[in-house]
């Protein structure tokens, strides 16, 4: 199966987070999309990596992507040697995405850093045919590198280098966050009362991802926005591609 974008999380809701917006409209645009996390989450504050497992399953079918596979590394103890950036490229060679998104540049917790750079060095070395993978059945994989890779913004305001308007978008961005009910405010949710308070367990936290996206969509003229960087300069074919 070929696929149009790979979005890649460390944990299970960084991309419901941060770039579900965008993954929606180009759904809606007929793209072909699929999820990888890399670790089950296991660390966090509240819930488990069984029931972050479920909550990730039904954000999938929520959002319409064409799968969803988890390569369990550790979470917060996982390394960007060989053996992780091999589990990625394998990824990668198997469904050949044009576009990648990974995590952010820089960001509060220490994984998204790491696993910013250990998504972009894979899609990198995923292109080097000295490098041979093999897949499930043991057949030799083609090469493969995604024509881009754009991280998307977590936790800290970062510059963004563009912006994607999701203002038709937002609602349904922010039911797929609230299908992580372990981890974040769902009045519903009342089975998670008694555990542990986190910074994105409370009530605002949700009123935070709707801010933030406005606060990223005002430069351009819309209501919500999800903020990119970018590794290279980017370019475009004609002045009139910008907003």
């Amino acid at each position: 199966m070929k696929i149009d974008i790979l979005a890649i999380g460390v944990h299970p809701d960084d991309v419901e987070l941060s770039c579900s917006g965008t993954l929606l409209k180009h759904i809606e645009l007929g793209k072909k999309i699929g999820l990888l996390d890399l670790t089950r989450g296991e660390l966090g504050t509240r819930g488990s990596a069984e029931i972050r497992a479920e909550e990730a399953a039904n954000a999938t079918r929520l959002m319409g992507a064409l799968f969803r596979e988890n390569l369990n590394m550790g979470d917060g103890f996982f390394t960007t040697g060989k053996e992780n950036i091999e589990k990625i490229i394998k990824v990668i060679r198997k469904y050949q995405p044009e576009i990648v998104l990974a995590n952010a540049l820089d960001d509060r917790h220490p994984d998204h850093g790491r696993a910013a750079k250990l998504s972009a060095d894979a899609c990198f070395f995923s292109g080097l045919a000295k490098i041979e993978t093999t897949d499930k059945m043991g057949k030799t994989q083609a090469r493969w590198r995604p024509k881009a890779v754009y991280h998307y913004i977590q936790d800290r305001n970062l510059k963004p280098d563009f912006v994607v308007d999701i203002t038709p978008f937002i609602e349904r961005k922010i039911e797929l966050i609230q299908t992580f009910r372990s981890q974040f405010f769902n009045a519903d949710a009342k089975e998670f009362e008694s555990e542990l308070d986190s910074p994105i367990s409370k009530k605002d936290f949700i009123e935070f991802i709707e801010a933030k996206g406005r606060v990223f969509g005002r430069p351009t003229g819309v209501e919500f926005a999800e903020g990119f960087n970018v590794g290279r300069t980017l370019g475009v074919r004609n002045l009139f591609d910008l907003v």
